[in-house]
């Protein structure tokens, strides 16, 4: 950071604008205002009425400080057509003495706030306020409210933006027919319209923020967005990695040992994959698909391209028993077609996982694991493709140590992601614009559709009787409970108590248990169980979410369905529907419902299609927790809307990739102005 940008200010108070992310006087330019107060003109109190926050010119009539109902300072104030209280619950007292020396000595004040009735009348509850001389003018435009922190009035924040815009370089960056053409207004007029709104400007569209000048800083801000991303995603492609040829003889080999067909779906990305492996540059190719699409085959045709051209796979999941689940798949097809598969998680014993990495560095030709893939002492002998499944849940420096097991710094291995949280298409095109996108949208056939169906906890009898029905008619059903253990917070039921009540209840059923707290062993014993139709009913927790795939299994119940986001409620669901059996899934809730978990629950019930349903969660959440630990060192939006501002993605990757091409320099501007330091952390 040049000295010249460096904001001026006590350590103490630099500390405090560090917390905003405030280092720069550049970020104190586009630390841009949350709404607007408008003290541009004067009411009376006896016009005023209770419409909205309002500025009044008065005199202090009388002060008091009383101790009932509770200690609070009253100063009664009045301006020739009305009077009203002003109320402090808590104040100083040098408050008190700066009311009694302004009623003594007839000063005006100027207060803002709300009038409301209370119990001695109207009244403004802590209003803002300050004494003025007579006849001092009132402000020119409409007063921001800037986001802050403890210790950061708006008074300093204004004083600081302010002197930082005086000296600010707003230059435009933007090709001046092209900006015209689009309607966006220049760059340092927006910026000074908002943090100044001048009067006539319309209220309405600054607090709505669909005002032109809001609109020129969320397409600058999505262009940042975009500019880093994508000169991350071409700096990746001038490193060098593995020329994978598809030469093909061991896919065939297992797609002929296969007893299904793959889908359309499936051989388009497949094909895209195998086209990403033959290039002379590291893949980074994002493979989404809804519940059941059918990925892993997938993952594996890639392994199997890797293989055969003498280099290794490793393939890493954030949970043992989907690691696991992946392992007993992977190994079943392609162990009997020649290849050495080797299995690594943080729960085996000594021995065990010191022989799985000499197997690993030495004869492993694909490695299956948890996040102890990645460990120290994990050295691959020729590792080419990397495949992290449910991407969102490692966090980059994770994803970063996968790839550097390589042993070959020069030539990084191809990186294929796999999600079963299905991204809606405006995250995806911004917040993975530094990846390639394969999306699988069909599903294979013979997949039975899953009703859903909503019960209260007062139809838990009727639900017993649906589960033994299932069961005599030689179906299997899961349980799902949110908590192993009891919390006193949320009250909810416990996996521990449920499978005792669900024993008593489901008396003569084989009723398991499986949860995370479990020694890997017992789960998987207990999974092995489930799947060889030895278990009727399993009570689990979150754990069987993904990669647990039993077809008999057609009737799930989610206990406190309230509880769980839309798109675990989604994964859990699409456990069931895995045979030719037509299934359910039961929401299980309690009331009463908060008006979130009534929508949710909604939205689950009337939608199967993962994507819509992903586009309605991040409508409720916003994107933080889709991105998930991937957002760490991303630029997160401030301003931009990916669900009201959808229109602005498109121009914004063009204009990123035209001014990377044609304008570096104006590029990097850019990214100066918006992310400063920061842009480094992308370049991972």
């Amino acid at each position: 950071m040049a000295a010249a940008d460096a904001i001026e200010a006590p350590p103490a108070l630099k500390a405090r604008f560090n917390k905003l992310g405030l280092t720069r006087k550049s970020d104190l330019v586009l630390h841009l205002p949350l709404r607007y107060e408008d003290e541009t003109q004067l009411t009376t109190i006896a016009a005023a009425g209770n419409a909205g926050p309002v500025q009044l010119e008065v005199r202090v009539r009388e002060v008091s400080v009383q101790f009932r109902p509770r200690r609070q300072l009253l100063a009664w104030v009045a301006d020739g057509s009305g009077e009203i209280a002003l109320r402090f619950l808590n104040f100083y007292g040098s408050q008190t003495r700066q009311f009694e020396r302004a009623r003594d000595e007839q000063q005006r004040l100027r207060v803002f706030g709300e009038i409301r009735p209370g119990f001695l009348g109207d009244e403004m509850v802590h209003p803002r306020y300050r004494l003025v001389r007579e006849g001092e003018p009132l402000p020119a435009s409409l007063t921001p409210v800037y986001p802050t922190t403890a210790g950061v009035s708006q008074a300093v924040l204004r004083k600081h933006i302010a002197a930082a815009l005086a000296g600010a370089d707003l230059s435009e960056l933007l090709d001046e027919a092209w900006r015209r053409e689009r309607g966006f207004p220049p760059f340092d007029k927006a910026v000074r319209l908002l943090h100044a709104p001048p009067p006539g400007v319309p209220e309405s569209a600054l607090q709505s923020r669909q005002h032109p000048a809001w609109r020129r800083i969320k397409f600058d801000e999505l262009l940042a967005q975009q500019l880093s991303l994508r000169r991350a995603y071409l700096s990746r492609r001038q490193r060098g990695a593995p020329r994978i040829a598809p030469a093909g003889v061991l896919s065939r080999r297992l797609l002929a040992s296969l007893p299904f067909a793959l889908t359309a779906a499936q051989r388009r990305v497949a094909a895209e994959i195998a086209a990403d492996l033959a290039q002379p540059y590291p893949m980074q190719r994002l493979l989404q698909g809804d519940v059941g699409s059918g990925k892993t085959i997938v993952a594996a045709l890639a392994a199997c391209q890797a293989i055969e051209a003498g280099y290794q796979a490793a393939f890493m999941a954030p949970t043992e028993i989907l690691a696991e689940q992946h392992y007993l798949k992977l190994r079943a097809w392609l162990e009997p077609l020649g290849v050495e598969v080797a299995w690594l998680a943080g729960s085996q014993k000594k021995a065990a996982k010191r022989a799985a990495r000499q197997q690993v560095a030495n004869s492993a030709q694909l490695a299956v694991g948890t996040h102890a893939l990645i460990q120290e002492r994990v050295d691959f002998a020729r590792l080419g493709l990397a495949i992290v499944d449910e991407q969102h849940r490692f966090g980059v420096a994770q994803r970063l140590e996968l790839r550097r097991k390589g042993g070959n710094a020069a030539e990084p291995p191809h990186q294929l992601m796999m999600s079963a949280t299905p991204i809606p298409r405006t995250l995806a095109m911004s917040y993975y614009a530094d990846l390639d996108v394969s999306v699988l949208d069909e599903l294979p056939p013979g997949r039975s559709p899953v009703r859903t169906r909503l019960f209260s906890e007062a139809r838990r009898g009727e639900l017993i009787e649906r589960i033994r029905g299932a069961v005599d008619a030689g179906r299997q059903v899961y349980w799902v409970c949110p908590l192993i253990e009891e919390s006193e917070k949320l009250q909810l039921q416990t996996a521990l108590d449920t499978h005792a009540t669900l024993s008593e209840e489901l008396a003569g059923l084989r009723v398991g248990l499986v949860h995370g707290r479990l020694k890997s062993g017992e789960k998987a014993a207990t999974m092995a169980a489930f799947a060889a139709g030895g278990i009727d009913v399993l009570v689990a927790t979150t754990v069987i979410e993904v990669g647990v795939d039993v077809p008999n299994a057609s009737l799930m119940v989610i206990e406190h369905a309230e509880r769980f986001g839309l798109a675990q409620l989604h994964q859990l669901r699409g456990r069931v529907g895995r045979g030719p059996e037509a299934s359910a899934c039961v929401l299980l809730y309690q009331l009463p419902l908060s008006l979130l978990a009534r929508e949710r629950l909604k939205i689950i019930f009337e939608q199967s299609d993962g994507f819509e349903i992903a586009r309605q969660d991040l409508r409720l959440r916003g994107p933080g927790e889709f991105v998930g630990s991937r957002q760490s060192g991303l630029p997160l939006l401030r301003y931009a809307d990916l669900e009201t501002d959808a229109e602005l993605i498109a121009p914004a990757r063009e204009m990123a990739e035209r001014l990377l091409r044609e304008a570096p320099a104006r590029a990097a501007r850019h990214l100066a102005r918006w992310l400063g330091s920061r842009e480094e952390l992308l370049k991972a």
